[in-house]
């Protein structure tokens, strides 16, 4: 568990470093100009659609729970059946999802968004101003709860980037993972998120994840005796 926390630091610091940097910039940069443009209000405009509302909002606790779940079922697996790589897939997850969490968390103490309105089409109470760009630069003067970048989004892809690096021969878990982060993602920028959250957030998870799940890829462990190591294979 020691070496579990040691692997964090390392990841956050990793995530920071070297050209992942730059896709930290990219995610700032393409948030400013998706802001600046019109294309978060015109997005909101378009999307909220009562019909979608069912299909959609699940999204949102899919992307709560999920993270808490599976890391703790795989974990119950791995301790059960005895399955060594098991056990390092849901370390990988529960740190990608924890670095995933503080880090979308950081930048949103800092920068303040304002949410989208919570309103379907058909509820609308009349002619709603654009607040797409109320950012509140400084700490904490937004909290931490809402905000830039979209944490279910960054979380989600962090994820499913960890999945792809981990199971590199696995196509049915590589891209269903990543079809569970798009969900996730598009759901919430339908609902509680602007579409630059969702950006951003992916952007940002997509780099956590191949950093984890880089990581943990080198510890795989390799089938033991009494390991069948034919779990995700």
């Amino acid at each position: 568990m020691l070496e579990f926390f040691r692997d964090l630091l390392k990841n956050a610091a990793g995530a920071f470093s070297g050209h992942n940097l730059l896709w930290h910039l990219l995610a700032i940069a393409l948030t400013c100009l998706i802001v600046k443009s019109g294309f978060d209000w015109h997005y909101f405009c378009a999307t909220r659609i009562p019909g979608l509302g069912p299909w959609l909002f699940p999204a949102v606790r899919l992307g709560m729970f999920l993270p808490v779940v599976l890391p703790l079922l795989l974990l119950a697996i791995g301790a059960l059946g005895r399955y060594a790589k098991a056990r390092n897939t849901a370390l990988a997850l529960a740190q990608a999802a924890g670095l995933g969490l503080l880090i979308s968390s950081f930048y949103k103490a800092f920068t303040g968004r304002i949410p989208p309105p919570h309103f379907w089409r058909s509820a609308l109470p009349g002619p709603l101003a654009d607040t797409s760009h109320g950012f509140r630069f400084g700490l904490l003067r937004g909290g931490i709860f809402w905000g830039w970048p979209s944490s279910h989004t960054t979380v989600a892809f962090a994820m499913g980037v960890t999945l792809w690096k981990l199971y590199p021969e696995n196509r049915p878990l590589r891209y269903g993972a990543l079809l569970y982060a798009l969900y996730v993602g598009l759901g919430v920028s339908m609902t509680i998120h602007w579409f630059s959250e969702f950006a951003a957030g992916a952007i940002i998870g997509s780099v956590i994840g191949a950093v984890v799940g880089g990581r943990f890829y080198s510890k795989t462990p390799a089938p033991a005796s009494g390991d069948s190591g034919q779990f995700g294979s």
